[in-house]
């Protein structure tokens, strides 16, 4: 199984039972399509960055699950046509490096900089 992110943007001028249908709904498709529900985190109401079908305000969630490649072709079809879904995107997330991984990257990038500065010549 491979690691996925479902980012998704919901309707914020909808009553809360409606965008958490809305929400359950999603997460079903994950379900329905042998995926698992790691995490599911809800940032709340954010403003867009641009205007989206004459709306300037969303509720922003991100759910990861872990899934076979096949449920986010599905899932994508589904959030396509749903209602009250502003903007959806899914992201591979297997590939990630590990944080320990990204730190030692860091350490490298800084470490070449520092050597690059020693060696230009004063003026």
């Amino acid at each position: 199984m491979k690691k996925y992110e479902l980012a998704l943007v919901l309707n914020a001028k909808v009553e809360d039972e409606v965008r958490l249908a809305a929400l359950e709904k999603a997460k079903g498709y994950i379900t329905r399509y042998d995926g698992v529900i790691v995490n599911v985190e809800e940032w709340g109401k954010k403003r867009l960055a641009y205007e989206i079908q004459k709306m300037h305000e969303g509720y922003y969630y991100f759910i990861q699950f872990d899934a076979e490649p096949t449920c986010p072709v599905e899932l994508e079809a589904h959030m396509h046509i749903m209602d009250n879904v502003l903007r959806y995107l899914i992201v591979n997330r297997t590939d990630e490096p590990v944080a320990e991984e990204a730190e030692a990257g860091q350490d490298k990038e800084a470490a070449a900089e520092e050597a690059v500065e020693e060696k230009a010549p004063l003026e």
